[in-house]
């Protein structure tokens, strides 16, 4: 089955924003969930946990701030990849001017229905191009 970007929704909130290309809801048996999320300059996901599923974050470009179960941050950047076992606290903060773009998945999927309940959450069309606004 081929999945193009244009072909699904696009989560967005103020941190940046969310394509889930594969979920057990879109995808008909998928038992995992892929996507691809950008996390805008100066931006990022406070300290949280699933805590069903393990998440593995690969960094496509850009550089971060990452900290897994309560350690020390430590910078990710370019081809970089992170494990998160499940249940484990863990936030990844953009610490630079450019756009940090990630692949992340979860197993077993389903975990990316909690986004939906965040305040800030909007949720775009197949094709529809979120706008950005500045404070």
């Amino acid at each position: 089955m081929l999945i193009k970007p244009d072909t699904v929704p696009t989560m967005t909130f103020g941190w940046g924003a969310i394509k889930w290309f594969v979920t057990p809801s879109l995808v008909p048996g998928a038992a995992s969930t892929l996507g691809e999320v950008v996390v805008n300059p100066g931006e990022g996901h406070a300290r949280h946990n699933h805590p069903d599923a393990e998440e593995v974050i690969y960094v496509i470009s850009g550089e971060a701030e990452q900290m897994v179960d309560d350690g020390d941050p430590f910078p990710i950047r370019e081809g970089d990849t992170v494990h998160i076992p499940m249940g484990v606290f863990h936030s990844t903060y953009n610490t630079t001017w450019r756009p940090l773009r990630l692949i992340v998945t979860y197993t077993p999927g389903g975990e990316e229905k909690a986004l939906e309940g965040a305040p800030d959450h909007h949720l775009h069309a197949p094709g529809q191009q979120p706008h950005w606004l500045h404070p």
